[in-house]
């Protein structure tokens, strides 16, 4: 019963990594809708593999140094900004696309992997989760997940982090979001060609905004030093 309920929360905590509105599902969507779901998909493969990495470093002991060095995170969260930049110019560029131009999603094919991968890199966002839930998780160890929201609850949903089911769960729950994500954005095809330069100038502004957020907080943790 415990691995089953390990494996469901990694599962959870795998959608909450990948779901939330940002640059990388900024970059599948845009993806998806000028290119297909393969393309989308790939995009979505390129960020989760970035996080396999950082599951790799954490193992490894190379997230906690992270942490501890405010020079390497302001530099890494500097640098994301600018790349968030630098594929927000491009977006607008994509804003011209359609759906349905073969010729230009096969010229792009895997463009989308290298460009989410390398986002996900100096994504801040996947970088604070690794260094805080993410090291959690992998510590052996217990965790009263609904404890916090009250006493009565306490004991009910016990996770058993460090456990293969947990781990397994996390990365299965980011698959179905890099999975799921793009198809339901390619089902509206019948639309999407008017979606097209909607969805890419929606991506030029998250890329945008963000890139400008983290510019500021790089700048801001750098003149600690």
């Amino acid at each position: 019963m415990s691995t089953l309920v390990s494996l469901a929360a990694g599962v959870v905590f795998g959608l909450a990594l990948a779901a939330p509105p940002g640059p990388m599902n900024a970059v599948i969507a845009e993806e998806s809708v000028l290119r297909g779901w393969k393309e989308g998909f790939r995009a979505g493969l390129g960020a989760a593999t970035a996080d396999f990495i950082f599951f790799l470093l954490a193992v490894a002991g190379v997230v906690t140094f992270v942490r501890q060095s405010a020079l390497v995170t302001g530099l890494m969260v500097g640098l994301g900004g600018i790349l968030m930049l630098y594929f927000a110019y491009g977006a607008v560029a994509d804003a011209r696309e359609t759906f349905t131009d073969v010729e230009a999603a096969l010229d792009e094919s895997s463009r989308g992997f290298r460009k989410a991968f390398v986002l996900a890199l100096t994504n801040p966002y996947q970088i604070v989760f690794w260094l805080t839930v993410g090291v959690g998780l992998l510590e052996p160890g217990t965790l009263d997940a609904l404890a916090p929201l009250s006493d009565a609850l306490a004991g009910f949903l016990v996770v058993e982090t460090g456990s293969p089911a947990l781990l397994v769960g996390l990365f299965a729950g980011i698959g179905l979001w890099i999975t799921g994500f793009p198809a339901a954005l390619v089902g509206a095809q019948r639309r999407v060609d008017r979606l097209a330069p909607a969805v890419a100038g929606v991506s030029a502004l998250v890329l945008a905004g963000f890139g400008v957020f983290y510019l500021l907080r790089a700048a801001e943790t750098l003149s600690t030093l």
